[in-house]
């Protein structure tokens, strides 16, 4: 499973923000490692310097072998909970569709 992280110039992220990306998806797809080819990670501060509430932003687009890509995206106040609100959709939403692929 390839992990990439993306960020716009709003955040200040480098090695620990795609460290930390990683081990949390790596963690959270464990079970559908084989199923789970690519996910994309885009962060971003919405508002820049003005701030506010639930001003980051998480979208995870996640391919998954022999379907279509999609993708999720969660709003928050920090960047780290931006990251974890969008890899408890991923992971609710890979389980969903892993299920359903069975069940056919």
């Amino acid at each position: 499973m390839q992990i990439l992280v993306n960020h716009d110039h709003n955040i200040v992220g480098g090695e620990s923000l795609q460290t930390y990306v990683e081990n949390l998806m790596t963690d959270a797809l464990h079970n559908f490692r084989d199923q789970v080819t690519r996910v994309e990670v885009h962060v971003a501060d919405e508002n820049g310097q003005k701030g506010g509430d639930d001003d980051m932003r998480c979208t995870m687009e996640v391919r998954l072998r022999g379907l279509k890509p999609f993708a999720v995206t969660h709003r928050d106040k920090n960047i780290h909970a931006a990251i974890d609100g969008a890899a408890d959709r991923v992971t609710r939403s890979v389980r969903k569709t892993v299920e359903k692929r069975r069940e056919i």
